[in-house]
């Protein structure tokens, strides 16, 4: 079943080029639950030489790598935006009573709307590269209505990050299931413990700032009370 529904993608992908990435990748952005994986590692695979000398090799199917990898993101910008403005314009209540319809279950969305309640900006860019979350991150900001500019600039480095990785594991990997399997095990690995790092060493001066602050406010006030008391 798996092994067809990828040679079905590349050959979709060899047919349409670079514009069936990025209308693939629009799905795997928004709502439909189209795992990203299943496009962009089959169409590194179309841009590697291994595939000019595999059986499925057709003339003109072939792709560039780095064109396909900038198709991609644009397909995750177009599928993020459908979602911002899904909540912008539908709302929370919306999301929550009819998210099911479109495969957006309540209480994964309440997780990420904490998630990026907690982490603002910061949580754009990792959700990008954490599974299931990636295409979740776009509703909570679009109801926070998040700048756009930021939201596009977030949302196009994570999900860059996330596409170059697996465009080279088709790439090095050819149509090899084992290596493949290996490969996007390994990168998926990597991607949630590289957030939660970053998630890390984002949070702790934030908490550390914040903490400071408000230390600084009591004593601040604790100062003038005392001056009024003085007074008395």
């Amino acid at each position: 079943m798996l092994q067809a529904m990828v040679d079905w993608i590349v050959n979709v992908v060899g047919q349409w080029g670079y514009t069936g990435i990025v209308i693939m990748m629009t799905l795997e952005s928004s709502f439909v639950p189209f795992p990203s994986e299943v496009v962009m590692i089959p169409a590194g695979f179309l841009a590697s030489p291994a595939y000019l000398t595999s059986p499925e090799y057709r003339p003109g199917h072939e792709i560039n790598i780095w064109v396909a990898i900038l198709w991609g993101i644009v397909g995750s910008w177009v599928g993020a935006l459908v979602n911002y403005y899904m909540a912008v314009y539908l709302g929370r209540p919306f999301l929550l009573r009819w998210g099911k319809c479109f495969f957006l279950d309540g209480k994964k969305f309440v997780k990420v709307e904490r998630f990026f309640a907690r982490h603002g900006e910061i949580g754009t860019f990792t959700g990008r590269l954490i599974p299931v979350v990636r295409q979740y991150i776009s509703f909570p900001a679009g109801l926070a209505r998040m700048n756009i500019g930021r939201f596009l600039f977030y949302t196009g480095l994570g999900a860059g990050l996330w596409v170059t990785v697996l465009a080279w594991i088709g790439y090095l990997a050819g149509q090899n299931r084992d290596l493949i399997e290996k490969y996007f095990r390994e990168a998926t690995i990597g991607a949630v413990a590289f957030c939660a790092v970053v998630i890390v060493v984002y949070v702790l001066p934030y908490h550390r700032k914040k903490h400071n602050q408000a230390t600084g406010t009591k004593e601040k006030t604790e100062k003038t009370a005392n001056h009024a008391n003085a007074r008395e």
